[in-house]
């Protein structure tokens, strides 16, 4: 035997398609009637693959051995009335070891293979009617399905975490628009008479109004509930498409929140409650998309209702004046 198996450690790649591993360490766990003799013997007579042999007399045994130390996979004998190769299957099950399990005997396969997969085995060969070459494949593949699954368990639990982390950046994000809403806020309460701002809460006291509005929540949103609804629908609509084919229904938006003189705070409190709808909605799916979006559509949003307010002060400032028609100017003066 080769050397280099004495310090081999468990495959961690897997192989090629058609390709063995090179190298393969083996537990064999049998009964105290059946040596492993002839199973080293039958690998060695096969030079596809260096395959290292260690026994384990017993159940008791090669779970003591798993504890201890690794392999690439575990061979095991299933002889009734000598040692339950099932009841290994189960007890590796449950106790949580990853090493891939293919039970040997001397019963058909048709008949074990079953109950084999269902006690927890990745294989059941009958030792009978198997070659070598045979048998190695089997190690081959059981062990490229457990390093599959491993890998498998890793990525879903890294995609977890960044899932995790993804809605933790979301409500850092909604948290910093809300202080955002309540800076806007303050400033408007400060400079604005309080007489003309009966609709507004008044959200900072004079003698300390930089820690009062740190305290303060953004007012209660009081806009109609077909603009929030209408909202709503073209946040959705923006989050799937982009802004492409929505500049009609950005445009008509700002002028249903000009009509309703919706203000710079009250635009971005509005989003924020219905991006927060939308990201409750999403659960376990990723925010990144949705924020990216949303924060490109409050952007849009508020570059088309400054723009209709600007025109709607522009023709408020310059009303239209009735021209005199050319010959009616002495008359004007007459009369003036």
């Amino acid at each position: 035997m080769s050397t280099t198996l004495a310090n081999h450690r468990p495959t961690t790649a897997i192989v090629p398609p058609g390709t063995l591993p090179a190298r393969l360490r083996l537990l064999f766990i049998t009964g105290a009637h059946r040596t492993g003799a002839w199973l080293t013997e039958a690998f060695a007579h096969d030079s596809a693959v260096q395959v290292r042999i260690e026994e384990a007399h017993g159940i008791a045994n090669g779970l003591a051995r798993l504890r201890d130390e690794a392999y690439d996979a575990v061979l095991a004998t299933h002889e009734p009335g000598q040692i339950d190769g099932l009841q290994l299957a189960e007890a590796l099950a449950g106790g949580g070891t990853d090493e891939p399990l293919i039970l040997l005997g001397s019963l058909s396969e048709q008949e074990m293979l079953a109950p084999a997969f269902e006690a927890g085995a990745d294989a059941y060969v009958c030792v009978n009617t198997a070659t070598t070459r045979s048998l190695i494949w089997i190690v081959s593949r059981a062990i490229e399905r457990h390093l599959l699954l491993r890998e498998n368990r890793r990525y879903a639990h890294a995609e977890h975490h960044r899932l995790q982390q993804e809605h933790v950046e979301t409500q850092r994000l909604l948290d910093e628009q809300r202080s955002l809403i309540r800076d806007l806020e303050a400033v408007a309460e400060s400079t604005q008479n309080a007489a003309n701002d009966s609709r507004r809460r008044r959200v900072v006291d004079e003698s300390d109004d930089a820690n009062v509005a740190e305290r303060c929540e953004p007012r209660t949103l009081n806009l109609p509930p077909a603009l929030v609804a209408h909202y709503h629908e073209l946040m959705r609509a923006y989050v799937i498409m982009g802004s492409g084919n929505l500049g009609d229904d950005m445009a008509r938006m700002a002028e249903l929140m000009a009509d309703a003189r919706v203000t710079a705070p009250e635009t971005m409190q509005l989003h924020v409650r219905v991006l927060e709808e939308m990201v409750k909605g999403l659960g376990a799916r990723s925010a990144r998309h949705v924020m990216t979006r949303a924060d490109l559509l409050v952007l849009e949003v508020m570059v088309h209702l400054s723009e209709v307010y600007r025109r709607r002060y522009f023709e408020r400032s310059n009303p239209p004046v009735q021209l005199v028609l050319p010959g009616f100017e002495s008359f004007n003066n007459a009369a003036a």
